[in-house]
């Protein structure tokens, strides 16, 4: 399965899954349609679902133009977010499955920046390959997700699930934030000599207008504050030694930035 990373809107991204054997594609998050059609043309395969994580319009956009274009494909979204998604067909919950191809994803309800938002896990097929997360605006390179609809209880909650996967996964989040996302980092977690290294790296990627997604989940827990709840660094720098307390001082110290 090739993961293809489509720029839309001002900072979002957009991923078609293509199957090359089977020649059909899936798409993650479609903000717009338009670079969706644009890259089905050029590889010539058919768009078959919509993988949706959340019912806010920067990731469902796309959805109707879509499926005007290729009306035999099945629109799959939260069960919780019925009536918000256009076109969903298909409700997902927790532990359930969605099979593309010749991969299975896991579904996870990860609540909190909305409150029926989902990812999607597909494993690797064989021993040492990476999997890929589709995690919306939950988790972030460097960041995560503002708390929308959803508690302080919930998004740690939420985080401990992704944080439980495979640091070689690779994370696909729908933005490109991390320039911004490390810059607060730094703030809270100053001696962190992975975090520093990291910092300045994405700072030479993005001076060339290079993405910093996707990233890995090792990486994220390395370096990434809404992953170190725990750390005697970031409870010093929140005043809390309280897990949930800590997150949520950290969110609002950054919703503040």
């Amino acid at each position: 399965m090739q993961v293809i990373r489509l720029q839309a809107l001002s900072d979002n991204y957009i991923f078609l899954l293509h199957d090359h054997q089977q020649n059909i594609a899936a798409v993650v998050d479609p903000a717009e349609a338009e670079p969706v059609l644009t890259q089905l043309a050029e590889i010539k395969a058919e768009l078959v679902a919509i993988f949706n994580t959340h019912h806010h319009h920067d990731h469902v956009g796309g959805n109707k133009q879509l499926i005007k274009h290729f009306p035999n494909l099945t629109v799959y979204g939260g069960a919780e977010d019925q009536g918000r998604i256009p076109e969903q067909q298909v409700f997902l919950q927790q532990s359930d499955r969605v099979e593309f191809g010749h991969r299975t994803a896991a579904v996870l309800f990860v609540p909190g920046h909305t409150r029926a938002h989902i990812a999607y896990y597909f494993p690797p097929v064989t021993s040492g390959e990476p999997g890929e997360l589709f995690c919306g605006d939950t988790l972030f390179a460097g960041g995560c997700g503002r708390l929308f609809e959803g508690t302080p209880a919930q998004m740690v909650e939420s985080l401990n699930k992704l944080r439980s996967l495979p640091d070689n996964t690779r994370v696909w989040c729908a933005h490109e934030y991390t320039l911004k996302n490390l810059q607060f980092a730094l703030t809270v977690d100053s001696e962190n000599t992975e975090l520093q290294r990291r910092y300045h790296e994405v700072k030479n990627y993005r001076s060339r207008q290079e993405a910093t997604v996707p990233s890995s989940l090792g990486v994220e827990k390395l370096t990434n504050p809404f992953l170190r709840w725990e750390q005697p660094s970031l409870q010093l720098a929140t005043k809390s030694s309280d897990p949930v307390q800590t997150f949520a001082r950290l969110r609002g110290m950054k919703d503040k930035f």
